[in-house]
Formats: structure tokens, sequence, C-alpha cells
């Protein structure tokens, strides 16, 4: 494909090293070849206007457009094939225009752009004493996350990311700015929170409404570390239960618990933690003088009050540092410095291919049904053998609860679905090109056993767009992603309208449009 003339940012194409430099995201390592991740152009556009003309030649020539802002997508559907196009964002809106805050009646807002990674803009925030929850990846940009959510540590006690969205600044079809609110078009403001991302027009900017530190002050946070133990996982994981289980649970508390194999690259996660460790463990050092972390479990726990009345219960906290190897005990911090101390400081967990695994359920009967035990034995048949060449990466976190904002979010604008659920469940399996086959057996045994009308976890299969797997079809699975067919005929109707030429559809992982 040839480069468009007028266009004044970068264009590459196939056989040069920028594009095969450029071209690479986070599903490259997985899905380059079986979803087609190679697009005939890329172009890093420097400005709207650029956008426009990429959008215009893409209508000309009857071929589609994949946007990209970090490209952090699981099954790679921010890239396309040879025919389309890519449109990289990353670096397109970063100037000293493309954030700033603003308060109206006494409420504070930030209009942003979606070029900010998520440790760039939480460093913004911190900055100004302000905050928002957002996901856990520091190299996660705007764009792809406000669209599919923003799930993180906050989900509890604020909700997502993109419940906090109130205006959203889009190019077009047929290549014209426009504003995006609830009163102005709520349909097309529903689909783009949540309906597919990049697939309704090109966002540039958003505006949020934020949260001030002084609003909550008292809040505290700990983190600590476990070395990998089933027992000590199962106890922590009956706490999560204990959580998930109690739809009156308090709104204030937050609890995630992350499992790593060997080899995690700690030190992202706790840049403190060397000198500690080398005092303390001074046996994980090689005679390199760079450390092998051994396997290990996370747990972040938060509290947060919202009026004067709250108390922390400190025995709660007790259970997470209770074994621990390091921690720095609950520190009582403001809420912009606690969401930088939850941030993963690496572009990814392991540097080899995956098979991912997010699940979600609406059960409040995990621990009757003897969740806790189950998933700890699936972990550990995937960690304890030392010579799998399988790295896992787990997630294990809390959301639901008739008190908790993710919850009582639902209905607000946004098309984010499974607003019922109370736990996200991700089990991710990198591996070795000899581990393959092991890492994907462990999977399906997941599926098989987890999830489905006598699943231990779910009797339905939820799943997110962010963190998508199997079927790169989205028509076709169409039911694991959205609650019902009206919702997902709604999307279409209104992916029609907004697509009418077809140069949002870059690949099959797009609600398809209404005939």
């Amino acid at each position: 494909m040839a480069t468009i003339t007028g266009i004044t940012g970068n264009q590459f194409v196939p056989g040069t090293k920028d594009y095969t430099n450029n071209k690479y995201q986070y599903a490259s390592s997985t899905h380059e070849k079986d979803h087609d991740m190679n697009p005939g152009l890329i172009i890093q556009p420097k400005s709207i206007e650029d956008i426009k003309l990429a959008l215009k030649y893409a209508k000309s020539q009857k071929i589609a457009v994949a946007i990209r802002t970090g490209g952090h997508q699981y099954s790679g559907a921010s890239s396309t094939s040879a025919a389309n196009i890519q449109l990289d964002l990353e670096r397109t809106f970063q100037g000293p225009n493309d954030r700033n805050i603003f308060e109206k009646d006494e409420k504070t807002f930030v209009r942003t752009s979606v070029s900010w990674s998520l440790g760039t803009f939480n460093a913004y925030l911190t900055e100004h004493k302000l905050f928002i929850p957002h996901g856990q990846c520091t190299e996660v940009h705007l764009g792809g996350h406000v669209q599919t959510g923003g799930y993180g540590q906050l989900g509890r006690s604020f909700g997502l990311f993109g419940d906090h969205v109130l205006s959203l600044e889009i190019v077009d079809h047929d290549s014209n700015l426009k504003e995006v609110t609830k009163a102005t078009d709520p349909e097309l403001f529903y689909a783009i929170l949540g309906g597919s991302p990049g697939n309704f027009g090109v966002l540039t900017h958003f505006t949020i409404e934020v949260h001030r530190d002084s609003d909550y002050q008292g809040s505290r946070g700990l983190k600590a570390l476990h070395w990998y133990d089933p027992k000590t996982l199962k106890r922590l994981v009956d706490s999560l239960v204990e959580m998930s289980d109690n739809p009156d649970f308090p709104r204030n508390y937050d609890l995630c618990v992350s499992v790593l194999s060997s080899s995690f690259p700690l030190l992202d996660l706790w840049p403190e933690l060397d000198g500690q460790m080398r005092k303390k463990h001074p046996e994980i050092y090689g005679d390199d003088d760079m450390p092998f972390w051994p396997r290990s479990i996370i747990v972040y726990a938060q509290w947060v009050p919202f009026s004067k009345d709250d108390v922390c219960d400190m025995t709660w906290f007790s259970r997470f540092s209770k074994g621990s190897i390091f921690d720095h005990g609950v520190q009582e911090k403001p809420m912009s410095q606690l969401t930088g101390d939850w941030i993963f400081r690496n572009r990814r967990e392991f540097d080899h291919p995956y098979v991912k695994r997010t699940y979600l359920t609406n059960s409040t009967t995990l621990g009757k049904d003897g969740w806790a035990d189950w998933v700890t034995n699936r972990i550990d048949a995937i960690v304890k053998p030392e010579a799998n060449r399988c790295w896992l990466s787990a997630q294990l976190q809390s959301f639901g609860g008739k008190h908790s904002k993710f919850v009582t979010n639902a209905d607000n604008g946004t098309s984010y679905s499974w607003r019922d659920s109370t736990l996200v469940a991700t089990l991710d399996a990198f591996h070795s090109p000899s581990g393959k086959e092991r890492a994907e057996d462990w999977e399906k045994v997941n599926d098989h056993e987890g999830i489905g009308p006598n699943g231990i976890f779910s009797k339905q299969d939820r799943r997110v767009l962010w963190g998508s797997y199997g079927s790169f079809d989205l028509d076709a699975s169409w039911s694991y992603y959205y609650e019902d067919r009206a919702k997902y005929e709604r999307l279409q109707k209104v992916r029609q309208a907004a697509d009418p030429d077809g140069i949002f559809t870059p690949n099959t992982f797009c609600v398809k449009r209404l005939a």
C-alpha cells in the first residue's frame, strides 16, 4: 500500500525495519499470524487533520482503519490485515493542550487525550492531588482503557474508569470532529463506552470527573509479598470469597490477590524491594548479582472513608500481612499515592506467548461451592512444576456487593457488561514453544470445570473486551461479552449509523453492523 499524500506524521510500509518495530504490540507474541496483525500501512498522525486525511483515503479506497493507542488488547483487535490501515495514536496527542484540569460546580474535571499511558496519567493526577480508578499496567493507554471500562484496584470503592466520562471527542466516518455526550447523542455515547473499541469513530480526547485526595482523608493501603505456598493462597482466597459472597460487605474495602510464577520482575511492582531482599534473602541473587525471584503471591488491600463515621477494621488488613515476606505495613496515604502503589511498571508480565483467560461470575455461593479449594488446586497445578516451561500471572479480585460502585454504576449511560459480577478471575498461562500444549490443556480444564451450567465458578460464560479469548469473531461470540440479544442489537444499530461504509471495521472482532 502506498503512503498517503498530505499526512505530516510518520507512515510505515511493510518490508522496512521501522514497520516491523512499529507493528509490534502486546498480542504479537501470540496472535500475529492467526489474527493477521500485519496492516498494509501504519500511520502515526501528528494532528486531527492527519486523521481526517487517513479516513478520507480509507473511504475512497473502500478499506478499513484499525485504531491503536497502547496496543494492549489481548487478541490483537487494535491491529488489522494487509488490506487495511492502522492508526497509531500512542504519541499523537501529548502536547500541553492535551490534558488540563478545571473545576465546575465544586467538582473537578480533566480533559485528556487518548495518547497518555496510565503510568503517565496517574503521575499527572498525583501531582495535583487527584485520582480516578484505573488499571494496573503502566503502558496501557487511555484510549482503549476508557472504551473497555478501565477495570482496576478501586473497582468496588469507585467503579470503573469509564464510569467517570462526561464527554467524548471523536472524528466520525465523514471526517467530522464532534463532541458526544449523554445529552447530545445518548446512543453513540452508550456504544463507544462498552461497545467494541475503535468501531464507532476515532476517539481523540474525553472529559472525566476525578476525585480529590482532600475528600477522602485517612485512606489506607497494604501491599504484601508472600512466597508462594498453596496453604497461604487458600487462606487469602478465602478472604476474597468472604467479600464476594457477602452482598452487604462495605464499599470501603478493595482486595486483589495476585499469583506469579518464578522469574516475574518483582522490582517493577516494588522498586524498593531490592535493598530489603539483599539483606534478608541474599540467596535469590546469583553470581551475576541479578535476582531470580521465586514464585510469589502479592496482596493489594485498600480501605477508603466515605463519611466521618466510617471506621477502618484493622484486623481485616492483619489477615494479609500475616506471614508476609515483605510489606511496609498498613500505610495511611492520600488516595492519589495509593493508586500509584498498585501500578505494575513493565510492558508485560513475561516475555513469552500466552493462553489467556479472564472470567467473571455473579455467584454469591463460592464459599459453599468450594471454589477457593478448586482455584488453589488449579493454580498449584501450573505453578508447582519447576520445569513445565509455563509461567502463571493470576489476579483474583472482588467487585461485588450491593454497595459496590461497580454494581451501582450500572445503567449510567454506558454499555459495559456484567455489572452484577461479584468476582473477576484472570488466569493467564505464558509458555515457551515446548510448553504451549501444556498451557492450553491447563486452560481447557479451567474452562470445563469452572464455567458452564455445572461450573464451580460461573454458570454463565462471561468475558471482557480487553481480555478476549477464543473466537475472534465477535458476532459469533457476542453472548460472552453482552448480557442479551437486545443489547447487542442496540449496539449493532449504532454501528450501522456510525460506520455505514465499513471504514471502522478492520477485523472480525467488532460488533457487526445491523443489516
